[in-house]
């Protein structure tokens, strides 16, 4: 175990930030070394004649910071010796796909050497939700979360309160409870789909039919399919909602489809080529985000989507800039041959 050096204690500083200031200086100088015991709060309150709530607001910092990290029975022990790095963020996600790596590598690069950045997946799951952050709530200054859940929305907002608001960053989607005063960066998913759709309505009036295909396997904000009716039933646009392309359901001439899963892309493109239709004058269709391969694929597929690069930017300049604002995140229409 490492005591501290009295001679480290002067008085020109609070005592709390002199204890955190000489644990960290020990660190730099390898005098500690990850996983060494210090001295309990009684320990060091006796050790340095400092009353107990000083050593506990020292040890609460450095706990937040993750340098320390308390186990019971066994007492306080180093957890981390990368401290020349201002930030250390993580960032909860519910998945991993293409989207989500685009916003990653958007806020890492932001950051730059300013943050170490973890990543951990909750996969929509609240017992590993809640575990993750009864684990991780002391180790980050800052935790980015995606909280796209689908049961248990009480429960979930219990857990994102543990995390205190200065230290929260909520990401994609914005948490129904007025009560969260958070900073983040959110997508309308209920406005963005109406507006961004009214922006094709010349050419989505070519069709007899709009159809959303909303996967029920792969949960998706239900937002985005009270948006879609909204638009529909404001234009008198007659419309369905199914669950997946087959790949044995010839579509319908004169129908246009509002794709979210890239397997159902692939599928209802396959059954035009077969059933020897052609997308954007017998078939419309619009594709649900981004990608580059949208852009070549048969000379391009009309998506509507939100800008995954520019919330990751936004997430990590609320951080470098300390701010505690919430920003819509910039979504569009992208016009191209399939509609």
């Amino acid at each position: 175990m490492q005591p501290l050096l009295k001679s480290e204690l002067g008085n020109k500083i609070p005592k709390y930030q002199q204890i955190v200031e000489a644990i960290i200086m020990k660190i730099r100088l390898g005098a500690l070394k990850k996983g060494d015991l210090v001295f309990s709060i009684n320990e060091m309150s006796d050790e340095h004649l400092l009353s107990r709530d000083t050593v506990q607001k020292a040890y609460s910092l450095l706990k937040r910071k993750g340098i320390i990290k308390s186990v019971k029975g066994i007492g306080f022990y180093i957890n981390r010796t990368d401290i020349s790095t201002p930030f250390r963020i993580l960032l909860l996600f519910n998945k991993i796909s293409n989207y989500k790596k685009i916003i990653y590598n958007a806020f890492v690069q932001t950051m730059g050497n300013k943050a170490v950045v973890d990543l951990k997946i909750h996969h929509s799951s609240t017992q590993v939700f809640q575990s993750l952050i009864t684990e991780y709530v002391d180790d980050y200054d800052y935790f980015v979360i995606m909280p796209h859940f689908y049961h248990d929305e009480d429960e979930i907002h219990s857990i994102i309160k543990k995390i205190p608001n200065d230290r929260l960053i909520i990401l994609d989607k914005d948490l129904s409870h007025s009560y969260f005063k958070y900073a983040g960066v959110y997508q309308d998913f209920k406005n963005d789909i109406a507006e961004a759709l009214e922006g094709a309505i010349s050419l989505i009036r070519k069709y007899k039919k709009l159809i959303l295909v909303f996967p029920q396997i792969i949960p998706y904000p239900k937002e985005i399919v009270i948006g879609f009716r909204s638009f529909c039933c404001n234009h008198n646009i007659p419309y369905s909602i199914i669950d997946e392309i087959r790949a044995g359901t010839a579509p319908l001439i004169n129908e246009a489809y509002i794709v979210i899963e890239e397997s159902d892309l692939v599928t209802l493109v396959k059954n035009c080529q077969k059933n020897k239709l052609t997308v954007g004058k017998d078939i419309g269709i619009i594709s649900y985000n981004e990608t580059p391969l949208k852009e070549i694929l048969l000379e391009g597929i009309t998506v509507i989507s939100t800008d995954h690069y520019q919330m990751g930017v936004s997430a990590a300049t609320l951080i470098l800039d300390n701010k505690k604002e919430k920003i819509k995140n910039p979504f569009a229409l992208i016009r191209r041959n399939s509609l």
